[in-house]
């Protein structure tokens, strides 16, 4: 039998979202028989536990490894996985997340791991970031993919704006998306109307909001859509779980516009089922994305989608066909979108069979595991 190939997997933090969902389940379904399995992470994660629950998979947890830029922890966190990859014998690195990205990369090439892999989930720059920090945030992509041997992008939008920025070579980038398991999302009947009469017990117009309470998800702007749309439509019900920095500003914003009954902030939920079976539509008013895992979810639940046209969105999300999309900012058009659903049921159930139909390819997380893995047997184990 040939000798196992060990992987390490390193995130910056294991948040709940699609990079470290995707993360973990890369960690929990490798072909033990061909690959041994790492995982290193930062401290303090809502899939910490998750993580911990992995057979046959080795975890280093670092307080040193932060999301923030801070040069003394992140020198520490360098040296940390320099060590931690020499003692491990690792023959791939595979990055995810920008801060685990550089570091994790520059420590693999240190360590002289033979096979570098980096996952664009998402480049950690756009175009309303500080324009320092923006700067900053290039220049250590570029500095670092030369010493990558392969760079997975979830979108072919992010290899595009990659390589027009001279990040990285054209022959370096796979696009493989981020997939996700259908069935997970489709409930029978009996339990699509239990979980409406939980969260949505009057039956009103319900639009669902998947997202953290960052800059990136501009939340401020799914409030200000949300008093265009009960203009229209005055019962609607927005379901928003999510958390996150700005959790007081938007918390202000709806009494400050009167919408504190179009609203019910849920907090973190894994639910994303029942979340999705109460309600009609998803909304997604993100300024910039990878490929969101919220709406393959959507997808899978036979529900339409409302989202900006950014990254990789209109990949999955075909303008008219499964959903709508809109620019960034724009809550008027935003809005008109979600009315249009809300109140055309047939429209609603046309679409969101249509999504259904969308899902294949890598879009299943199956398919996406197999393509990373094909991925890695290309790869060369001679020490650098």
């Amino acid at each position: 039998m040939a000798k196992r190939v060990k992987i390490a997997h390193v995130i910056t933090r294991l948040e709940l979202g699609g990079a470290q969902q995707n993360t973990l389940y890369c960690c929990a379904h490798h072909d033990r028989k061909k690959f041994e399995v790492v995982l290193i992470s930062g401290m303090g994660g809502y899939l910490d536990a998750e993580a911990r629950e992995i057979k046959n998979c080795k975890i280093y947890f670092l307080p040193e490894l932060k999301h923030a830029i801070r040069p003394w922890w992140d020198m520490a966190a360098l040296f940390k996985l320099i060590s931690i990859l020499k003692k491990e014998q690792v023959q791939i690195v595979h990055t995810h997340s920008s801060k685990a990205g550089f570091l994790g990369r520059w420590a693999a090439w240190f360590a002289g791991v033979p096979s570098i892999v980096h996952t664009v989930h998402g480049w950690g720059f756009f175009k309303e970031q500080f324009f320092l920090t923006r700067f900053l945030y290039q220049r250590l992509e570029r500095w670092t993919a030369p010493i990558t041997d392969a760079m997975i992008a979830v979108s072919q939008d992010n290899v595009d704006e990659g390589l027009t920025l001279r990040i990285g070579r054209k022959e370096q980038y796979s696009v493989i998306h981020s997939g996700i398991l259908p069935a997970q999302y489709v409930l029978p009947l009996a339990k699509v109307k239990k979980a409406r009469k939980a969260l949505n017990p009057q039956n009103r117009p319900c639009v669902l909001v998947l997202s953290n309470f960052k800059k990136q998800k501009s939340p401020l702007d799914v409030v200000e859509t949300a008093g265009y749309l009960t203009a229209q439509i005055p019962a609607v019900l927005f379901l928003w779980a999510g958390d996150g920095p700005l959790m007081p500003s938007v918390k202000k914003a709806i009494q400050r516009e009167e919408l504190t009954k179009n609203f019910k902030l849920l907090g973190w939920r894994e639910d994303v089922a029942e979340l999705l079976a109460a309600s009609d539509v998803m909304f997604l008013a993100s300024i910039h994305e990878g490929l969101p895992r919220v709406v393959l979810q959507t997808m899978a639940a036979g529900k339409p989608v409302v989202a900006t046209a950014v990254n990789g969105t209109p990949e999955a999300v075909k303008q008219g066909i499964n959903g709508f999309l809109v620019q960034p900012h724009a809550s008027s058009p935003m809005a008109e979108a979600l009315a249009k659903i809300l109140s055309n049921q047939a429209l609603a159930r046309k679409m969101g069979k249509a999504g259904q139909k969308r899902l294949k390819g890598t879009f299943l997380i199956n398919q996406m595991l197999l393509e990373i893995e094909k991925l890695y047997d290309g790869l060369s184990f001679q020490k650098r």
